[in-house]
């Protein structure tokens, strides 16, 4: 009797598989083996955009005053309300789209892209005007004092008015992601924040008559890198070999699915929208303690966004799974993909947990030689990672309620749990009880477990599947 060839690809074939994109159907065979396929590509997306976070605040701590820095820690605050409309838009295109591939109607899908980036851009658009008109006042808004009006009111013109660029980014990739194109969705980040990296220094210090821009400069460079990576997605929808394609036949707005798409939508919207808010909240608290806690709070949330952001990519990698298993008539897979997924982030964010525990001094020390900078940046990037546990398994569950459709759950959980709990919990520390800064940050892990805890029972109850998108 002949041996039969082993036709179980190996890890590195299954990696190639995973870089290249090769079309899956993500409905069938070991659930390991689709979360592997997916979220390769997912977290190296992720990873890039973590990049563009840590690449802009490396730069400018060059510069060696901490208003520059600080000028990043409020634009981006503010700019959280932007990704949190991206994010919620993204939501429910990822999940329409995956629904209708897992029911085999692609061309539907296709429809439901093209509808997505009618709305991303009538939304930025909005979101710019605000931007280029206010963009002192909203500093102000925010605690900024007049040496950082002075110095930064630049850098947060270009972010909000170029917020296009954030939008069609997250969008264009949500599609991807819903359609298991992951591999696209991560070679634009690649392209976009690599061009970002190389323009930074560039734009920032000058070369030769190339002027210097100071701070502003990471804005024009952030902006430049991310508009090239979403004119290398359009490419891909008009003419690339993935499944969703735009061409005539679905360019035609339709009213009744973007009426569908914001319906959806809001639940994710308002999600991050309400996540956004309680960490303007807390910058605000933070900045009532000076640039220098501001400067050491912005630099660790950026150490921890690096890490977290890979982390969301295994959470997007449930997203779709949930989303096609469900639409191909395979809730108990669905489930079971959620909970594996969430199983591996944990094991993934606890180890980098330790390690930030470990070595929090050395890490912050990378970006800053302020005394008072470094400090509070080590004690902030400490105390966050005792949630990273919490963090993991939270966003999973949030992300696997949203592949399904069920984007209300999620919105009243953090709802709950970050304004009627966090805020006021981050005061009380920080201010009542004079904790200062560590009392804010004690407040992020407490809440973010409370909210994954509460999260994971009500994913339990099953209702999610019985949502229809």
């Amino acid at each position: 009797m002949c041996a039969q060839p082993d036709t179980k690809p190996g890890l590195l074939r299954l990696l190639i598989q995973a870089i290249r994109g090769e079309e899956q159907d993500y409905t069938r065979g070991g659930i390991n083996r689709a979360i592997f396929l997916l979220s390769v590509p997912m977290v190296l997306e992720m990873a890039m955009e973590s990049l563009f976070a840590v690449a802009d605040v490396f730069y400018v701590s060059q510069l060696q005053y901490n208003d520059a820095v600080a000028t990043i820690g409020l634009t981006e605050s503010v700019l959280t309300l932007v990704y949190s409309i991206a994010f919620g838009v993204s939501m429910g295109v990822t999940a329409m789209v995956a629904r209708r591939v897992g029911e085999k109607q692609v061309s539907d899908a296709s429809v439901a892209a093209m509808q997505a980036i009618y709305v991303g851009v009538g939304l930025s658009l909005l979101i710019a005007a605000g931007g280029l008109l206010y963009a002192e006042e909203i500093l102000t808004l925010m605690g900024a004092g007049p040496g950082l009006l002075e110095t930064g009111s630049n850098y947060t013109r270009w972010m909000l008015g170029g917020n296009i660029t954030i939008m069609m980014i997250f969008l264009i990739n949500a599609v991807f992601r819903g359609a298991g194109d992951a591999s696209i969705a991560m070679r634009t980040l690649w392209l976009a924040n690599g061009l970002n990296i190389i323009l930074d220094p560039l734009f920032i210090f000058g070369f030769g008559s190339f002027p210097a821009f100071g701070v502003e400069g990471a804005a024009i460079a952030t902006t430049i890198g991310r508009g090239i990576g979403v004119i290398y997605q359009v490419f891909h929808l008009l003419r690339g070999k993935g499944l969703i394609k735009i061409h005539r036949d679905n360019i035609a707005v339709r009213w009744d699915i973007i009426r569908s798409l914001l319906g959806l939508s809001a639940g994710g919207t308002g999600q991050f929208v309400i996540q956004s808010a309680s960490w303007i909240f807390l910058v605000r608290i933070v900045s009532e303690f000076g640039s220098a806690a501001l400067a050491g709070y912005t630099i660790a949330i950026r150490v921890i966004i690096f890490t977290i952001l890979p982390a969301w990519g295994m959470a997007n990698a449930s997203a779709t799974l949930v989303g096609q298993n469900l639409g191909a008539g395979a809730p108990d897979r669905a489930e079971r993909s959620a909970w594996r997924a969430a199983l591996f982030n944990m094991i993934f964010l606890g180890f980098v947990g330790i390690l930030f525990l470990l070595l929090a001094e050395s890490i912050i020390s990378f970006f800053t030689v302020d005394p008072e900078v470094l400090m509070i940046g080590v004690r902030c990037l400490q105390i966050v990672s005792l949630g990273n546990v919490f963090y993991a398994y939270g966003m999973v569950i949030m992300q696997s309620f949203n592949g399904a459709g069920d984007t209300r759950t999620p919105t009243i959980i953090n709802f709950f749990g970050f304004w009627l709990f966090q805020i006021p919990l981050a005061y009380i520390l920080a201010t009542t009880l004079q904790g200062g800064p560590s009392g804010a940050f004690a407040a992020i892990p407490i809440a973010e477990s409370v909210v994954a805890v509460v999260a994971i029972l009500i994913f339990r109850k099953g209702k999610w599947k019985e949502v229809k998108v």
